[in-house]
């Protein structure tokens, strides 16, 4: 972890690698660093399997949360 820079947490876990993309994207929109983990594995097993994780910094989690009309938990 370089200095300064919240750690990752997962907002969600989904099997639709193009809607995660989305909502990645609708993240970077809005300003807050979001990635896709796991989305090459989840497509290669076909929806199957872990699924991808949509990740953001600890500090924007709840606010993308919101964003994405998350409810906590």
């Amino acid at each position: 972890m370089t200095a300064g820079r919240s750690p990752l947490v997962e907002l969600l876990t989904l099997n639709d690698v193009a809607l995660g993309q989305v909502m990645r994207a609708a993240l970077e929109a809005h300003g807050i660093e979001a990635f896709l983990f796991d989305c090459h594995l989840t497509t290669v097993l076909g929806g199957g399997g872990p699924g991808a994780r949509l990740m953001v910094p600890a500090d924007d989690a709840a606010i993308a949360r919101r964003i994405l009309d998350l409810r906590p938990g």
